[in-house]
């Protein structure tokens, strides 16, 4: 999920930054990176790109909570198959100790 948040927000800002330095006015048409493009198009490119970004960062912001929540959850679950293992431990031992006093 991170990666592919930080891949849509490249993407985006890949197209924002090539748009802004390459982009050219030839007549009535655009050069975008050689290629022509129409006003109505170029505007469809920044709103995409946008678009790219902002999902991009809203699946960047989803993805690291859900990671964050997992790492909780398990440094929660070792505590307590940790605190399971002592009580388990102890347990034994109360239980030989019992055997060992009445023989």
């Amino acid at each position: 999920m991170v990666l592919l948040g930080f891949v849509l927000i490249g993407a985006g800002a890949l197209v924002i930054v090539s748009a802004v330095f390459t982009a050219e006015m030839n007549g009535t048409t655009l050069e975008v990176v050689g290629l022509g493009v129409s006003p109505l198009g170029l505007f469809l490119l920044g709103v995409g790109a946008g678009l790219a970004i902002l999902w991009g960062f809203g699946i960047l912001k989803y993805g690291t909570k859900r990671t964050l929540r997992q790492r909780r959850e398990s440094k929660r679950l070792e505590e307590l198959s940790e605190k399971l293992e002592v009580a388990d431990r102890e347990r034994r031992r109360d239980n030989d100790d019992a055997d060992q006093d009445r023989r």
